[in-house]
C-alpha cells in the first residue's frame, strides 16, 4: 500500500469534522479491520461486535445444549416478530406492522401480490425502470401472476403519469434511493401522489433503512420491504422485513400461506385460516441463527438519533463529493450523486469509463467500495461508523491510482461480484 499524502486544506477540515463528532464512539461497536477504509456498507455491513457472542451463545447453549426446548425457553418462535418490531422503531412503524425472517425477494413477492389483491380491478403495476433487478423481476413476476400490465415510469415523472391513467393503478412500486447513483425522492409526494389516484404504495427500503429517519406511518406507506445485511449491518443473507400497515391487516391475503402464518400453527389444521395481524405474513419455519444475529447487529442503533445520522451522512458525502471536484474531476471523473443534500442518500457514486479495474484498485490500496457496470463507483457511508478522515483517505487514493495508472482498464468479469 502506497503512503497517502493528503492536501492540507482537506485534511485539517476531515480532523475538524471528526473531532466535532458525536457519533464517533459508535465506531467501536463494528468489529472493523485495523487501517481499511470500508465504503461498501449499502451492500454488505461490517460485523457488529454484538453479534459474535450472541451467535456462538445461540449455537452452543441454545441449539446445543437446550436444543428444541429453545423455541419456547430462548423465544425463538417469536423472533420474525420480535426482530420486526426492532427493525419497525428504525422505519417509523409502531409495534405489530413488521415481520423479519424471509428475503428480500419473498417479501418483495409477498407485498406485490397482497397489494394487487387490495386493489382489484385495477390493471397497472408501475415500477420504476431504473429499480434494482430483484425489484423488475419480481414485478414482472407477480404481474403475469396476477393478470396485470407492468408500467415503467421514472419518479420524477410519476405524477404526471398518475393524474393521466391513476384509476387504473394498483399499486406503485419504488425506492426512496436509486442504488446506482444516490439520488433520493421524495417518499412523502410520491406516496401522495399514489393515494390521490387510489393506488397503494410499496417501498423498497433496501437502500434507505437504518441510513436516515423514515417515517412510514406519518406518510400513511401501505406496505414496505427491506434487507438486513446493508445499512443494519446483519450479516451476508440477513433476513429481510416486511412492512404493511395496520389499516390493511384485516384485508390481507398473502400469496404464501405458509404454517407458521396460521392462526393455530401447532393445531395441524387441514384448512388453513390467517393469524391476525402481522403474524399472518409469515411463512415457513424462521431461519433463527440468522433471525438472532440480525437482532444483535440492531443493538448498534441503541441511544442512536436517526436525525444525527442523516446529518453525519450528509456530512460525509458532501466531503467526499468536494474532494471529487476537487481532486478527481481533473481527471476524468464526474459526479452523479446529487449536491444537493434533499436529494442525496448515504452514498456518493462517481462515473469513469475504468470503473471496475479502479474499484479493484483501491481494494488493493485499503479502500473497499464497490462499481455498478459499465462505469459507476459507489462510495457509500454509514454515519455509525464511518469517518470524514476515511473519505478523504478514499478520495486521494483514487487520485494517486489514477496518476500512477496503477490499475487494469478492462471491463468487469462474468459474475465477477465486487
Amino acid at each position: 500500500m502506497t503512503t497517502t499524502t493528503v492536501p492540507a486544506p482537506l485534511g485539517e477540515e476531515a480532523a475538524r469534522l471528526d473531532a466535532d463528532d458525536p457519533l464517533a464512539h459508535l465506531r467501536e461497536r463494528f468489529l472493523l479491520p485495523e487501517g481499511l477504509v470500508y465504503l461498501d456498507g449499502n451492500s454488505l455491513g461490517p460485523l457488529p461486535a454484538a453479534v459474535p457472542p450472541v451467535l456462538t451463545d445461540a449455537v452452543h447453549r441454545q441449539w446445543g445444549a437446550d436444543l428444541i426446548r429453545s423455541w419456547n425457553t430462548h423465544g425463538w418462535w417469536d423472533a420474525p416478530l420480535r426482530v420486526g418490531d426492532a427493525v419497525g422503531r428504525l422505519i417509523g412503524a409502531a409495534p405489530g406492522q413488521t415481520v423479519a425472517g424471509d428475503s428480500t425477494s419473498v417479501q418483495l413477492f409477498t407485498a406485490l401480490t397482497a397489494a394487487a389483491a387490495l386493489r382489484p380491478g385495477r390493471p397497472l403495476l408501475v415500477t420504476d425502470p431504473g429499480h434494482f433487478p430483484t425489484d423488475r423481476y419480481l414485478a414482472e413476476s407477480v404481474a403475469g401472476r396476477e393478470g396485470l400490465e407492468v408500467r415503467r415510469v421514472s419518479p420524477p415523472d410519476l405524477e404526471a403519469f398518475l393524474a393521466a391513467e391513476g384509476d387504473r393503478v394498483a399499486v406503485v412500486s419504488y425506492s426512496p434511493v436509486d442504488y446506482r447513483t444516490g439520488e433520493l425522492y421524495d417518499m412523502a409526494a410520491l406516496t401522495g401522489a399514489a393515494h390521490r389516484a387510489g393506488a397503494l404504495v410499496l417501498w423498497d427500503l433496501c437502500h434507505a433503512a437504518g441510513a436516515f429517519p423514515l417515517r412510514v406511518d406519518d406518510l400513511g406507506v401501505d406496505l414496505a420491504v427491506g434487507c438486513g445485511y446493508k445499512f443494519l449491518s446483519g450479516g451476508p443473507g440477513a433476513p429481510a422485513f416486511l412492512y404493511v400497515a395496520r389499516r390493511h391487516h384485516g384485508d390481507l391475503v398473502t400469496p404464501l400461506t405458509g404454517w407458521t402464518g396460521h392462526a393455530d400453527p401447532f393445531a395441524m389444521a387441514a384448512d388453513y385460516t390467517p393469524a391476525p395481524g402481522i403474524a399472518r405474513a409469515r411463512i415457513g419455519t424462521p431461519p433463527v441463527l440468522s433471525l438472532l444475529a440480525l437482532e444483535a447487529a440492531l443493538t448498534a442503533f441503541e441511544g442512536v438519533d436517526l436525525a444525527e445520522v442523516r446529518k453525519k451522512s450528509l456530512s460525509l458525502t458532501g466531503l467526499f463529493l468536494r474532494c471529487a471536484d476537487e481532486l478527481l474531476a481533473p481527471l476524468g471523473f464526474e459526479a452523479v450523486t446529487p449536491s444537493d443534500p434533499a436529494r442525496r442518500g448515504s452514498q456518493a457514486a462517481l462515473r469513469h469509463p475504468h470503473a471496475y479495474g479502479l474499484v479493484q484498485a483501491l481494494a488493493d490500496q485499503g479502500v473497499i467500495a464497490d462499481m455498478r457496470a459499465p462505469d459507476l463507483l459507489r462510495f457509500g457511508v454509514n454515519a455509525l461508523y464511518t469517518t470524514h478522515r476515511d473519505m478523504v483517505t478514499a478520495a486521494v487514493r483514487l487520485r494517486d491510482v489514477v496518476r500512477t495508472a496503477a490499475y487494469d482498464p478492462a471491463p468487469q468479469p462474468t459474475g465477477r461480484v465486487v
